[in-house]
């Protein structure tokens, strides 16, 4: 399918648009996605018929100084991360310090267990259960 003979005006008045914050026909976001629905072409118009157009759009948004929308989410899903990680950490430590505890007392019992049972005639109130 050959592309429209305005379609390259159509794609440069949508990278305008989309720039300046007066979108029509997508989100406005700094996307090859958001411009393509701009447009009203597919996306794989601007990858592959039109890749000058695309990394002129790409260039423009670079130069705004202003992350995309995608890296936006990411440092945001970036930053969410890290809290869960150090809220992991901070439970991985309490976890580890609660194993050492029960392991003490664990083996506290234990020894009083067989202690009693050596010798069960010292303590009169104790009854020894049957080994199963």
């Amino acid at each position: 399918m050959s592309p429209a003979p305005d379609e390259r005006d159509r794609i440069r008045a949508a990278m305008a648009r989309i720039l300046q914050g007066t979108a029509q026909h997508s989100n406005g976001a700094l996307t090859i996605v958001a411009l393509a629905q701009e447009v009203g072409v597919p996306r794989n118009a601007l990858t592959q018929r039109h890749l000058d157009l695309k990394n002129d759009f790409y260039a423009q948004v670079k130069e705004r100084g202003q992350p995309t929308d995608a890296e936006a989410r990411l440092r945001l899903q970036v930053v969410r991360l890290k809290k869960l990680r150090q809220k992991d950490k901070a439970e991985l430590a309490q976890l580890r310090t609660d194993v050492e505890a029960l392991v003490r007392v664990v083996n506290q019992l234990a020894l009083e267990n067989r202690q009693l049972r050596e010798d069960p005639a010292s303590h009169p109130v104790v009854r020894a259960f049957p080994l199963r």
